[in-house]
């Protein structure tokens, strides 16, 4: 077991630990302007928190887990060791810009090859790790029902996670530490021995493992639903009630579909038994007929999209990571007169504030709370999400307003054409984004996943895991999409673009109170599609229990 929760804790270090740095890298050692080296960071994350996806798909369909997890390990390491090599190698990379000048020798089409090569390499390495690694320790210890094997099992979730929050916040602080103090050679080549180590570990331990079959994936499962319904679009659904037979799962209690969404419901409809089923059961062919419990997690899927299309504009504020690093970069770190903080190191705090919220939140708030008003009292699941796209909204304008007053003291002092110039402002002045950041992450993030598992069936909760990892990706597209936006429109006219390489002749202010209002606005369509959506399972449950206690009186 320290074997596969090491090989994740090291693939997290690797991809955290250059994430939060790299916009440094690119712009410093890479001559980049801000806009292109953000875009590239934002497609690596977007390709990174998908490729999970795709690496569920293929490990449950076709490779089985242990391959996924060992050749997406040896992909990582790859991708790490050629991004080492653009440090270690002076041709890798352009030369230096001269001092004093503006104009600068911009990377060439090989040098560039080389940097999204390894980029590339470890987000597939990170679909096999991530995909996988979780349910391939699962698959060591799920051997039987009983209460002993599944407080082990628990205990493995509670060890995987806390492995998961140790290694990113060791890859913010001390991966960051070192590339900011002992330059990129060695901060690039850490990560990259540390990845080899988990490699070989990982190899060694193979007559170890329990590596179970491939078997058919949920993805194509649901990929059925839709090629079937395709298929049989013109056949008609009568409106009443008809001897229609169903195609049922083995030991299934759903006897019929629901009558939402009905035209997915032609897809588990038996037409000709004879031709449409095999002798014990079973569909002739699972692409012209599925189960009814496959037509109603399909349902159940689109139903959520709502909700879970409102949380990208959520993730689109967590994904604003190469920014704050920019403007950290021109503030005061000093916490001592011999120690300052690195830059990229800040988003500890929003883990710390992560991390210290939610003990408290249930050991400590519900409890009072409850107590006080003499009955249970719990923030419901959509309330929750809705809490978190508030504290997004609100860590923005903090964010802003900051950066309004850094920005201005920079003008005063000077630093207009010096844009990596340090103004006497501290940099503690960011932490109230950085808390309300992680508050927003507590309630918003944590929701959707508990969200997703409590409303769709528990055939779906690997999918339910995977949609906020899609939702990530996605808002890293949007945050390209927003960032190019704003640039081509500000920069019209000759004018200084408001995210320009110079962070004290842009106006990085209005680009984040811009994002705050879109987060405004995307929660009033949140709250759309809360009402549109009605009430979840555990509402339902309350109701419930609330009515019987009452006729009870």
């Amino acid at each position: 077991m320290p074997f596969i929760i090491a090989n994740e804790a090291f693939e997290r270090v690797a991809s955290l630990g250059l994430l939060a740095n790299m916009i440094l890298y690119l712009s410093r050692e890479y001559n980049m302007e801000t806009t292109e080296a953000s875009n590239i960071l934002f497609i690596w994350s977007a390709v990174t928190n998908f490729t999970p996806i795709l690496g569920a798909f293929i490990a449950d369909s076709y490779t089985g887990r242990y391959q996924m997890v060992g050749w997406g390990s040896i992909a990582t390491l790859l991708g790490m060791v050629l991004l080492w090599s653009t440090a270690m190698f002076e041709q890798a990379k352009p030369p230096p810009c001269e001092p004093g000048s503006s104009i600068c020798e911009p990377p060439t089409t090989f040098q560039l090859l080389l940097l999204y090569s390894s980029f590339g390499l470890m987000s597939i390495g990170a679909g096999g790790i991530r995909s996988s690694s979780l349910a391939f320790g699962a698959d060591q210890l799920s051997r039987g029902d009983n209460l002993k094997d599944a407080g082990i099992l628990q205990s493995y979730f509670s060890w995987y996670y806390v492995s998961v929050t140790v290694s990113s916040m060791f890859a913010v602080t001390c991966i960051v530490y070192i590339q900011d103090n002992m330059g990129w050679k060695v901060g690039l080549g850490v990560p990259a021995v540390l990845m080899f180590l988990s490699v070989l570990s990982f190899l060694l331990a193979s007559p170890f493992y329990i590596k179970l079959k491939a078997k058919t994936s949920l993805l194509a499962g649901i990929a059925q639903v839709f090629v079937a319904s395709y298929n049989i679009r013109h056949m008609k659904l009568s409106s009443q009630p008809t001897d229609e037979i169903y195609h049922q799962r083995r030991g299934s209690m759903l006897l019929k579909p629901s009558e939402n969404l009905r035209c997915f419901n032609k897809a588990c409809i038996v037409r000709n038994p004879q031709q449409d089923l095999t002798t014990d059961g079973r569909a002739s062919n699972p692409w012209s007929l599925c189960t009814v419990d496959q037509v109603e997690e399909v349902k159940a899927l689109i139903k959520v999209m709502p909700l879970w299309s409102a949380g990208i504009m959520m993730a689109v504020t967590i994904a604003q990571n190469t920014f704050p690093v920019i403007q950290l970069s021109t503030m005061d770190r000093h916490i001592t007169p011999y120690f300052e903080i690195p830059a990229g190191s800040f988003s500890i705090f929003m883990i710390i504030t992560l991390i210290l919220w939610i003990p408290l939140y249930d050991s400590i708030i519900i409890p009072l709370a409850s107590k006080i008003n003499g009955k249970p009292i719990y923030l419901t699941l959509k309330k929750r999400l809705g809490i978190g796209l508030l504290f997004s909204c609100a860590s923005l304008a903090a964010w802003a307003i900051v950066e309004s007053f850094r920005r201005e003291i920079a003008i005063k002092e000077g630093f207009s054409d010096n844009p990596r110039a340090v103004v006497h402002m501290s940099s503690m002045w960011l932490l109230p984004h950085y808390v309300l950041a992680g508050l927003a992450l507590a309630f918003n993030i944590i929701g959707q996943t508990q969200f997703y598992y409590s409303e769709l069936p528990k055939t779906m909760s690997s999918i339910g895991s995977s949609l906020v990892g899609v939702g990530m990706s996605a808002a890293s597209l949007v945050s390209s999409f927003i960032m190019n936006a704003v640039d081509d429109v500000t920069k019209r006219g000759g004018n200084e673009s408001w995210v320009s390489t110079n962070i004290n002749k842009g106006h990085y202010d209005y680009y984040y109170w811009v994002l705050a209002g879109l987060s405004m606005a995307n929660f009033i369509y949140f709250l759309a599609c809360s009402k549109a959506y009605g009430p979840c399972k555990e509402e339902e449950v309350d109701g419930k229990e609330e009515d019987s206690m009452s006729d009870e009186r």
